[in-house]
């Protein structure tokens, strides 16, 4: 491994631990009675201004590299059009995910939160059938071992539990799935950091209204989530996100995967760690199987080989 993998490797690790204490935030502000519109509307409207500079550094960067070089006037402005568009479209996605999660997330642990959202990882390849991307054989060994891992990660004392909440956890993977196999089709035809940049503050400002609508936002809760929403904002959606795009530059995406999926086991961690959560044996090594079947889902093939070559 040379020194600029390496690099990739630290920038990946950061992102996974970054993204994997996120959950003890949202976890803490849920149980602050913060309302998950007040939450996100507040956080993502953080995450997009604190990703503004990085959209000029990356286009200044791009710029030097030659990157819009080939294009005329006519196609340097559509392809912005197309970054607004895209990004309106996939902010949309991103905060019914986000809503999803963190109503879920006011029922459960943040390490159970983690690894049901996680889930994505392997739903991604399979509803990526209908993008025609026939997915390995091995997804279908790390499916029904995920579903495994999520009845024990259910399981309380001896009997299996499945509220709302999970529920609303796992109709967010769905809709984070929607959103990754989104971004892939049109991250090729958009400037990404700027499309980052909008989808933020797209689903910022509509969380926003909807805060207005359906809830009392409470100044003095605002007040008391204040580190909850810094992190969630700043750490989360602005230094995560560009830490995960300076690790996947000219890297193997199945390996950045694999590095990436340690966010569940750290949330775990974190939550227990930091909000004293517990969870029972039986949990654990439904967390561990549902860890194990996340891996397996990213073991590379020489199918998995061919279609990065391609891309």
């Amino acid at each position: 491994m040379n020194k600029k993998q390496i690099k990739n490797v630290l920038f990946l690790l950061a992102t996974a631990v970054i993204w994997g204490i996120a959950f003890v935030s949202q976890r803490s502000a849920a149980t602050s009675s913060m309302g998950a519109f007040t939450f996100n509307g507040i956080r993502y409207l953080m995450g997009g201004i604190a990703l503004i500079p990085a959209v000029f550094v990356f286009r200044a960067i791009d710029k030097k590299k030659g990157v819009y070089k080939d294009l005329s006037l006519a196609e340097y402005k559509a392809y912005n059009i197309n970054t607004v568009k895209y990004g309106l479209i996939s902010g949309f996605i991103l905060i019914v995910a986000s809503i999803l999660q963190q109503k879920g997330i006011e029922g459960m642990s943040s390490g159970k939160a983690g690894f049901i959202t996680a889930l994505y990882i392997i739903f991604t390849p399979i509803f990526g059938i209908f993008f025609h991307r026939k997915p390995s054989s091995i997804i279908w060994i790390a499916a029904p071992l995920a579903i495994i891992g999520m009845f024990m990660l259910c399981m309380v004392g001896e009997s299996f539990v499945f509220t709302k909440y999970e529920i609303f956890v796992l109709l967010c993977s769905f809709a984070f799935t929607a959103h990754i196999l989104y971004l892939s089709h049109i991250t090729p035809k958009c400037d990404v950091i700027k499309l980052c940049c909008i989808q933020y503050l797209f689903s910022g400002t509509l969380s926003s209204i909807a805060m207005f609508i359906f809830e009392t936002p409470s100044i003095d809760v605002i007040k008391d989530c204040i580190p909850q929403l810094l992190y969630s904002g700043l750490m989360s959606a602005g230094l995560g996100y560009t830490f995960n795009a300076l690790g996947q530059r000219n890297f193997s995406p199945t390996i950045a995967a694999m590095i990436l999926c340690l966010e569940s086991p750290i949330s775990a961690i974190a939550g227990w760690v930091i909000l004293k959560e517990s969870l029972s044996l039986v949990q654990w090594l439904g967390c561990l199987v549902m860890l194990i079947a996340i891996v397996i889902a990213q073991i590379p093939t020489n199918k998995n080989k061919q279609q990065e070559n391609k891309e």
